[in-house]
């Protein structure tokens, strides 16, 4: 089995355990030992879309890892905590909240190329050890900016987290610093906020270049209002060529065991290559091709392209470089 399963990774499960449960399930269906890997980290408390890699498909989870990413997520303003999520432990906290017009207005500082300082909590490496082992154990952690491109970032004021509350104090599901408490998980819908109303949180949308971190997108936004903030919901709706439309939930993997056919839910092998531009190869070339020669007097574009044979069979991934084709990842599905 080569291709694709797209699931909508659930609150609270880890990329790694997405894979062990589509093993299970193919194990459980009779289905025998199939390779498996995961197109993406998605944090636990992050959902959506997690293309999970089966057969040869998973020499293209790298290709995945380098594509851009479109993410929902909800901003809480008036509290900073120290993995910038629900997670974690309040670290700054602010009476200032901000109005969906002044919201508007400071996106477009963030949208383009931009530099970005990632959360003490990640899995970068500091001297050989992990970010976030060092911020556990109470170290200071400092990293480098580095270089991001947001391409497109907006806000959707019918989802954010609606006016500002004053007074009360904290529930169980609110996070509270000094005197102002703050939800930690806000409906999915709610009226539209009116004209200078004063907010205490709103969902974005925002397309990214790999290596975005959400959490320090939220940060900077909120500093750059005038107050603090961090992340209460984070959904992945794309990643590469899929999307939230051709996702399934964990109860259609579960079919699998009982005896569906892996064929409806499997998403074909080139579904993972849909982003990027295929050459077609005569039968000759795509012969020299599989026996790693370098094929010449192609006449397209240089770039990144799929190649496939004259039946349609995806061959490699391949690189043009006047005129000449190089394969960069060859594959086996003959």
């Amino acid at each position: 089995m080569h291709g694709w399963i797209i699931l909508d990774k659930p609150y609270g499960m880890g990329s790694t355990d997405a894979v062990t449960a589509v093993k299970r399930a193919f194990r459980a269906g009779g289905h025998g030992k199939v390779k498996v890997g995961h197109g993406g980290t998605l944090d636990p408390l992050a959902t959506g879309v997690l293309p999970i890699a089966l057969g040869e498909a998973t020499k293209l989870t790298g290709q995945m890892l380098n594509g851009d990413k479109t993410y929902d997520f909800t901003i809480a303003f008036g509290v900073q905590t120290d993995t910038l999520d629900v997670e974690g432990k309040p670290v700054a906290h602010s009476d200032v909240r901000p109005t969906l017009e002044q919201i508007e207005t400071v996106l477009g500082r963030f949208t383009g190329p931009i530099e970005q300082v990632p959360p003490a909590f990640s899995a970068l490496k500091v001297d050989g050890k992990r970010a976030y082992d060092l911020a556990r154990a109470g170290e200071e952690v400092e990293l480098a900016s580095r270089a991001v491109t947001i391409h497109a970032l907006k806000s959707s004021p019918a989802r954010g987290g609606g006016p500002r509350s004053g007074g009360g104090e904290a529930g169980a599901n609110e996070l509270s610093l000094g005197s102002t408490p703050l939800p930690l998980h806000h409906p999915a819908d709610g009226p539209p906020p009116r004209a200078g109303e004063d907010l205490n949180a709103i969902t974005l949308t925002a397309s990214v270049s790999k290596g975005t971190y959400i959490r320090s997108l939220a940060r900077d936004i909120a500093q750059a209002l005038g107050t603090v903030g961090h992340v209460t919901m984070l959904r992945r709706t794309q990643a590469g060529p899929f999307t939230l439309a051709g996702a399934i939930s964990l109860d259609n993997l579960e079919q699998i065991r009982h005896g569906a056919a892996p064929e409806d839910i499997i998403l074909p092998f080139e579904a993972g290559l849909d982003d990027i531009p295929a050459l077609d190869l005569t039968p000759d070339q795509a012969r020299r091709l599989q026996r790693g020669q370098v094929v010449t007097g192609i006449a397209a574009h240089d770039g990144r392209y799929w190649a496939r044979g004259s039946d349609g069979t995806p061959l490699a991934l391949v690189s043009l470089s006047d005129h000449e084709v190089r394969v960069v990842r060859g594959f086996n599905l003959g």
